[in-house]
């Protein structure tokens, strides 16, 4: 990733509405049911890649503490809109994900939809680097990807889709597969996509 990164993401959303984002949810149910699942009351939670997503309120609402980074400020700014009073609870990140040396020491990392992304090794390995510097042993990182029978491409860009076994293989390190499961997300327009969550613990 890089400046011409950021700028796309800028742009997406600058340029379209909540309802004209295919990854949008009106809610943020399956992830938020998987940490509350797997994690410990109250945690340490880093959302990346959370910007348009409802989940940091809901999960503040619960006692957790929470940190939203995004590569887009603009998706930030809506995400505080959106976060009410739970806003000055949040601690709001601007940031890309392969490029961060530190975020902050969490017991949760939670990744819908950024991963899938990262289509060469060099991002991926560093997104690697970061979640395991990031996230103490015995955390666990909920990811959610495109499945491997999920769409190709999004947003205009090309992604990889993945299983358990193969984002295991591609994040490296020491992890537990703790859960996983095959969803299908309704877009706003009604299209489906198959995603992949994946539930796992450091080593």
């Amino acid at each position: 990733m890089g400046d011409s990164t950021q700028a796309h993401w800028e742009s997406v959303y600058g340029a379209k509405q909540d309802s004209e984002l295919s990854w949008f949810q009106a809610d943020a149910g399956a992830s938020l049911a998987l940490i509350e699942r797997f994690a410990s009351h109250p945690s340490e939670i880093v959302d990346v890649g959370g910007g348009q997503s409802s989940l940091a309120p809901s999960l503040i609402s619960r006692g957790h503490r929470v940190t939203v980074l995004d590569i887009s400020s603009e998706a930030l700014k809506r995400a505080r809109q959106r976060a009410g009073e739970a806003v000055s609870e949040i601690s709001w990140v601007v940031g890309d994900v392969t490029r961060l040396d530190r975020l902050g020491d969490f017991d949760v990392w939670h990744d819908r939809a950024v991963f899938h992304f990262l289509k060469e090794a060099a991002t991926r390995a560093r997104y690697g680097a970061l979640l395991k510097a990031s996230l103490r042993r015995g955390g666990v990182a909920v990811m959610a990807t495109f499945a491997l029978d999920g769409p190709a491409r999004c947003s205009g860009l090309p992604v990889q889709r993945y299983d358990a076994a193969g984002l295991v293989a591609a994040l490296g390190g020491d992890w537990a597969i703790a859960h996983q499961e095959h969803q299908l997300h309704t877009t706003p327009w009604a299209a489906q996509q198959a995603f992949q969550y994946v539930v796992l613990r450091r080593g």
